[in-house]
């Protein structure tokens, strides 16, 4: 439609300029001695629009050869960017399909044309680390910190992520010191520090690093009581051997994991190896109040205070509540029998072979009737006890690390006592 306007311009502008000439008669004269020249008006404004026509026309045939440099080059930049973010679209398509080949040379192809040097070279990066080559993960991750100022948070943190995933902590915690000093409050940085920390149980950093991700809402509260979790079963594992220390880290651990079943026998388990009876009393008593759990029963049936009678009347206080339940029997049987209650001691352990028959139940059974005199029987209970597995406090996963340090805690003692 463009073209119609301009040809109906020229149409009009025709007509008006043949109309115009049709009723000027005027001339033109031009002396310069010795010379004359006459012409019509017409062909004057004739010759005028033709000479400037002429001019437009040669201005323009030079500017456009003289620029044709510049178009070419621009044509050659335009296509190359267009090829460079083709390869960077590849390179990002093709590492989240998992086509890792693929991706580190389309990020590779990317970087060669500059097409943003520092993503190109991380994606480039972890496709190297995907195929587990290291060398050329390691050569793109300088490459990407090479990027310029602006590119430094995303190649160290990448660095520190990569490093993480090999688990070397130490190595990961040296690239994000470079994180902290650009952007101090990075939540991705706090969150692969957490972890290198984790990995290097540096326990009372976890700690810091948990509770300032909460502070910024970087952290899942059910992650972050978790990762508290292991971290006080953590120091608790350094205060074995240390009952003053193991003290004063009980009062430190929140209400909250003080009654988890894994943070209570851990701790119980440290203090009865360093004569804490009392202590693990009180821990077993107030976390069993919360939840039921056999391994606390069982162990509070080796807690053996000089005077058994207040357990034994918290024991069968549970018994109400749980009266199937064998570790509970045993652990009453237990009890009675260290405050001489042979009767009851006797009743309790048969009532818990009743109900189930384990190994530690037959042979708590026979040492009693050893000491009743009743030695034929025992031997009975003797044999029954070797045609059965041993059956030990059911161990959380969460503290099967730390139960070598609580056997070594135990066997110091003794000693000592000895």
């Amino acid at each position: 439609m463009k073209w119609l306007g301009w040809l109906l311009a020229l149409f009009a502008a025709a007509v008006g300029l043949a109309v115009l000439t049709r009723y000027n008669h005027g001339y033109v004269s031009v002396t310069y001695a010795p010379y004359r020249l006459e012409l019509s008006l017409n062909l004057l404004i004739v010759l005028i629009a033709a000479t400037f026509l002429a001019l437009y026309w040669l201005v323009r045939v030079t500017k456009t050869t003289l620029g044709l440099p510049e178009r070419v080059r621009a044509y050659r930049l335009h296509r190359s960017r267009n090829r460079a973010r083709s390869a960077m679209h590849e390179a990002l398509t093709a590492y989240f399909e998992g086509r890792y080949n693929a991706a580190e040379k389309a990020a590779a192809k990317a970087y060669a044309e500059d097409e943003w040097p520092a993503l190109s070279s991380v994606v480039a990066a972890r496709s190297a680390h995907q195929l587990r080559n290291l060398e050329r993960r390691d050569h793109y991750l300088t490459l990407a910190a090479d990027a310029g100022p602006e590119a430094v948070l995303l190649a160290h943190i990448t660095r520190a992520e990569l490093l993480l995933k090999e688990s070397r902590a130490v190595e990961a915690l040296e690239a994000l010191k470079e994180v902290r000093r650009v952007s101090p409050k990075s939540v991705a940085a706090l969150r692969l520090a957490l972890k290198a920390y984790t990995l290097a149980k540096n326990w009372d950093e976890v700690l810091d690093h948990v509770s300032r991700l909460e502070k910024v809402n970087g952290v899942d509260p059910v992650h972050a009581l978790e990762v508290r979790r292991t971290a006080y079963l953590g120091l608790l594992n350094r205060r074995a051997q240390d009952p003053d220390g193991l003290k004063n880290l009980w009062r430190e651990i929140p209400v909250e994991l003080r009654k988890q079943r894994a943070v209570a026998l851990t701790a119980a388990k440290y203090f009865m190896a360093q004569g804490g009876i009392r202590e693990a009393i009180e821990i077993i008593e107030t976390s069993l109040g919360e939840n039921w759990d056999t391994a606390l029963v069982g162990l509070y049936g080796e807690c053996l205070a000089s005077n058994a009678m207040p357990q034994i009347e918290k024991a069968e206080g549970w018994l109400q509540q749980h009266p199937e339940d064998p570790m509970l029997l045993l652990t009453l049987g237990r009890l009675c029998a260290k405050q001489a209650l042979w009767g009851k001691a006797r009743s309790y352990l048969e009532a818990s072979l009743g109900v189930e028959a384990s190994q530690a139940a037959h042979i708590a059974l026979a040492q009693l009737l050893e000491r009743l005199g009743d030695r034929d029987e025992a031997l009975l209970h003797y044999r029954e006890s070797l045609t059965l597995d041993r059956r030990d406090w059911a161990i959380p996963d969460e503290i099967k690390p730390y139960t070598s340090v609580f056997a070594k805690a135990s066997a110091e003692n003794v000693n000592a006592s000895e």
